[in-house]
């Protein structure tokens, strides 16, 4: 305690020794914009009467989330993806290729996402008032007097616009982050405001409460796993940087820490803690064994969170898991991709098989998520730039499908809400064909058929592991990927080809913002299918870490 003292008023007595830290703004602007947003939407829902909160916020969220693209867009051009990119915020950040195109990525996802969060047309307008997706009083005991009393005021829950920009900030750092504290904290900043999104849905509440319980306690489970996978890798490098990490992996201890001097250099705390952080960034990319949160959850949450989780959330954690595995553990190749191999294997056909089995088109579509983080993880097992820019182009062309799947399923309804029932959606291609058609598209797109950005996702991937050595992985994706195209073309055909129920569902018109959702999702899916050569070059210039 004296010395603690002693080294207080040492820096008391000599404040121009302190090092003022050195953070580069504006290479960190597209996170700052967001968060900045985010807290001024909290003041928004303190100060500006409830009326006038939904048009506030749904403006800051599309405004800030614009500027931050724009901003990623800047760096992009200034060279910060290339020949400026280097570590900012001493040391914390990486602004290099890779986390500019996940970034760009992420907030063009988070964008369209606000879209469909903001939708108001689809459920019939409760006392008068319009309503969305969200419950009118989350914090009221569900059926209870208190949320009925909330639903008559015509109450609407407009503080899920800056809680998504609060996960969103999370994201932007999560696949920038260079040292293993700031990946903890990132992963910490967007988990938690998603919990509270899936438990938020406005019908089905029971489900939806449960859904973020599930989350939450599996979610800790994982966090916790990743923090003392953290604290090993600090015992074993004495840093938490990735630099020096990677460093102590190739060459061995150099300068041994005193307090650190019994642990420097373990090899078992090495594979211990690297399986440890490995397992926290799997949990959130949804692979097996660790995707039991992900069903259940894409069922409950509200569907407009489900697409922005399905999307946004893949986008960063495999963003993370490159980086791990390219700049802190490239040493280490031959212990991890035997592993990854496994678990790339088993996530292929466990999610295309389970998907087949599944009656609700939520659960279906979080199987065939699990199936495509499979199909991603051919790509980063590649360990080549080939890998890298293949992943990159995959993410990108994977979330404008997810989000548009996930805002059809917001329009197909019967009395009780969304009808999510497989059953249900039979015939619908002749009471809606547009809106089955468009969904048609977009399962195709997940099917990789030609000319979608499905196909052209899966072949950039399958080659980069075919050309890294990794054949016999290609064969198990290319069957799990014609046992995934089963289940989708028989929702086609069951759209298209069954007789419609007499009560079956009704397809309800949106306003423009979902209309707008749903176009660009299949706008991006033809585009990326049609003429992929220019957003492969895109991935192929961003696809160098800085180290």
């Amino acid at each position: 305690m004296a010395s603690v003292h002693s080294l207080w008023t040492v820096a008391a007595g000599a404040p121009g020794k302190i090092p003022a830290p050195h953070i580069e703004y504006t290479e960190l602007s597209p996170t700052l914009i967001v968060l900045g947003a985010a807290v001024i939407g909290i003041l928004i829902e303190a100060l500006v009467p409830r009326r006038n909160r939904y048009y506030s916020q749904l403006l800051l969220s599309l405004v800030a989330l614009a500027a931050a693209f724009a901003a990623v867009i800047g760096l992009a051009a200034g060279g910060f993806g290339s020949s400026k990119a280097h570590i900012a915020a001493m040391g914390a950040i990486a602004v290099d290729g890779p986390a500019l195109f996940l970034q760009g990525t992420i907030l063009l996802v988070s964008l369209i996402a606000v879209f469909t969060f903001a939708e108001r047309r689809l459920d019939p307008a409760a006392h008068g008032n319009r309503v969305d997706s969200f419950a009118a009083q989350p914090a009221a005991v569900p059926g209870g007097p208190a949320e009925q009393a909330a639903v008559k005021a015509g109450f609407t829950t407009t503080e899920v616009f800056p809680i998504v920009l609060f996960a969103v900030g999370g994201m932007l750092i999560f696949p920038a982050a260079n040292d293993l504290l700031t990946l903890f904290i990132a992963l910490e900043v967007f988990s938690l405001p998603l919990y509270i999104l899936c438990a938020l849905a406005r019908r089905q509440r029971l489900l939806s409460q449960e859904a973020a319980v599930k989350y939450f306690l599996l979610g800790a489970f994982s966090s916790a796993f990743l923090l003392f996978g953290v604290a090993l890798l600090y015992g074993y490098a004495g840093t938490v940087g990735y630099a020096g990490i990677a460093e102590v992996v190739s060459d061995g201890a150099k300068q041994i820490d005193p307090a650190l001097a019994g642990t420097m250099g373990n090899d078992a705390l090495l594979l211990i803690g690297a399986a440890l952080v490995l397992m926290g960034l799997l949990f959130k990319v949804g692979a097996v064994p660790f995707h039991m949160w992900t069903p259940d959850v894409y069922q409950g949450a509200p569907t407009p969170v489900t697409g922005f989780m399905a999307a946004a959330t893949k986008v960063a954690a495999f963003g993370a898991l490159l980086r791990l595995l390219y700049v802190v553990l490239p040493g280490m190749r031959w212990d991890w991709r035997p592993v990854m191999w496994g678990v790339a294997i088993i996530t292929m056909l466990g999610g295309a098989i389970v998907a087949i089995t599944q009656t609700d088109i939520k659960r279906l579509l979080a199987y065939s998520s699990i199936a495509h983080a499979g199909f991603i993880l051919a790509g980063v097992i590649a360990t080549s730039e080939a890998g890298v820019s293949s992943v990159l182009f995959y993410l990108a062309a994977y979330s404008f499908v997810t989000l548009g799947a996930f805002a059809v399923v917001t329009l197909v309804r019967d009395a009780g809400g969304e009808a999510t029932a497989l059953s249900k959606w039979a015939g619908l291609g002749r009471r809606s064909p547009l809106v089955a058609a468009v969904f048609a598209v977009f399962l195709l797109a997940f099917a990789g058929i030609p000319l979608t950005s499905g196909f052209a996702g899966k072949f950039a991937v399958f080659k980069a592991a075919a050309q890294s050595g990794a054949g016999w992985l290609v064969v198990v994706g290319v069957l799990s990927s014609a046992i995934a195209a089963f289940f989708y073309i028989r929702v086609i055909v069951l759209m298209f080809f069954n007789e419609p129920k007499a009560d079956g569902p009704t397809v309800a018109v949106p306003s423009p913002l979902t209309t707008t959702a749903i176009a660009i999702g299949v706008t991006a899916t033809l585009v990326l299918g049609l003429a992929p050569q220019y957003f492969l070059d895109l991935a192929g210039h961003a696809g160098v870490f800085v180290r």
